[in-house]
């Protein structure tokens, strides 16, 4: 899983597109699980088996962290959308009940 997640954000990288809040986690969890896996990895003498395990728990820990984060940010996104909606259908109704409040005052 962790290297098509790796493939995937290799080719997001490359795309010219800027990361998505799930991306960004995933790959700051990678790299503080990464530098934190090294540093209890060479404590008990195996540092790169120690970021190869921290890099792969804290790029799933980001995922999960900024995949949670990113649907919040859709749902936001589709409330503002509705509610900007609403906001116009409102302002349709006021003009609607201007004209006609001017109709009934000229008849």
């Amino acid at each position: 899983m962790s290297l098509a997640l790796a493939g995937s954000l290799v080719v997001a990288g490359c795309s010219g597109q800027p990361l998505s809040t799930r991306e960004e986690g995933t790959l700051g969890g990678a790299g503080i699980g990464a530098v934190g896996g090294t540093l209890v990895g060479a404590a008990v003498g195996h540092p790169l088996a120690g970021a190869a395990l921290g890099g792969v728990l804290g790029g799933g820990t980001g995922y999960v962290i900024g995949n949670s984060m990113q649907n919040t940010q859709n749902a936001n996104a589709q409330t503002q959308a509705q509610v900007q909606q609403q906001q116009q259908e409102i302002e349709n109704q006021r003009e609607q009940i201007q004209q006609m409040k001017s109709q009934s005052e000229t008849e």
